[in-house]
């Protein structure tokens, strides 16, 4: 039996809020009955610096329901870091625990298998999504190309595996240690090495509200993720010079026998592709090794990723 945690980062999420505390606080309910969790095991949710009323009922809940604490960080840093603050918060308080977005859009019924899965000696098990029916169309083919990207660039990650996990208390204290400013927890996690297994997770459609992972912010995880973890588009762009260092090699032995034969011709089009064609490459290039030259700049720096305005749930650790 362990002390579990259920995380749940929170932004702009007062739609469904009582409803997901209601359904989460149920089921720790259940797997205590089944003598699976302690009696006292409990639901952190962390607020993202949302712009509604989601602290507001947070608190309202915490007073309700014991089984509900709260974290508010004092503005919005993205849904990794907002994970990242719940899972140190909660890190002393519990044995183990689980991360999973306030939607409940991830399969409730994989956290009792992960527990059970913990229970049979593994500190990480990963909830991998067996279906994606519930999601819209362009998430599910832009899921799939990110995914395949990440393989291609050699990066340590679970195929279909999100943000929906249980992590043991040892886990954590390594995960603690790791201070970087481009957090990508799915890449960072699987290389700690622990021994893990993995979960179905069946997708389920999203009863209120609607989702704040758009293209934007899914486009910047996943460049957060290739740049925080893989070198292969640095040594694309070497590959690419040398590509072109070749072709223009070519093309200047094809011009010096123009001149020879007397066939060369003067073509202001054709000079002003070239031009804009290998500029544009440069800038590629140029901008490629400065994307991570931004991603050093940013770690050198060492600023913390999150602050944590307020505490619910521990008296030794509130703020008000």
């Amino acid at each position: 039996m362990i002390r579990l945690a259920i995380i749940s980062p929170c932004y702009n999420e007062e739609a469904v809020l009582e409803w997901s505390a209601a359904r989460l606080t149920g089921l720790l309910g259940e797997l205590a009955q089944k003598g699976k969790v302690t009696p006292d095991s409990f639901v952190l949710y962390v607020n993202d610096g949302s712009t509604d009323h989601t602290w507001q009922l947070i608190r309202q809940l915490h007073g309700t329901h014991p089984q509900v604490k709260g974290v508010n960080l004092a503005r919005n840093t993205g849904h990794q870091n907002a994970i990242m603050a719940g899972m140190m918060t909660a890190r002393e308080w519990c044995d183990g625990l689980i991360t999973i977005d306030a939607d409940l859009q991830d399969d409730l019924s994989a956290i009792e298998a992960m527990v059970d899965a913990y229970a049979d000696g593994y500190d990480v098990v990963y909830g991998v999504k067996v279906s994606r029916q519930a999601d819209p169309r362009l998430k599910r083919l832009s899921a799939k190309a990110f995914y395949k990207l990440q393989q291609r660039m050699g990066i340590e990650a679970v195929y279909n595996h999100a943000d929906f996990r249980f992590l043991s208390r040892r886990v954590l204290g390594q995960l603690a240690r790791y201070g970087e400013r481009n957090l990508y927890l799915r890449g960072i996690i699987p290389q700690l090495g622990f021994p893990s297994t993995t979960v179905d997770d069946v997708i389920s459609p999203r009863t209120a509200g609607h989702s704040k992972y758009t293209l934007r912010r899914m486009l910047s995880l996943a460049l957060d993720g290739i740049t925080s973890f893989s070198v292969k588009p640095i040594y694309g762009i070497l590959y690419m010079g040398a590509i072109f260092l070749c072709i223009s090699v070519l093309i200047g032995v094809y011009v010096v026998h123009a001149l020879i034969t007397g066939t060369a011709e003067h073509g202001w089009a054709s000079l002003m592709l070239s031009i804009w064609f290998v500029g544009g490459i440069i800038l590629l290039s140029v901008g490629g090794v400065g994307l991570y030259i931004g991603k050093i700049y940013k770690e050198v720096k060492h600023r913390p990723l999150y602050s944590v305005e307020d505490i619910l749930g521990d008296e030794k650790h509130a703020r008000s």
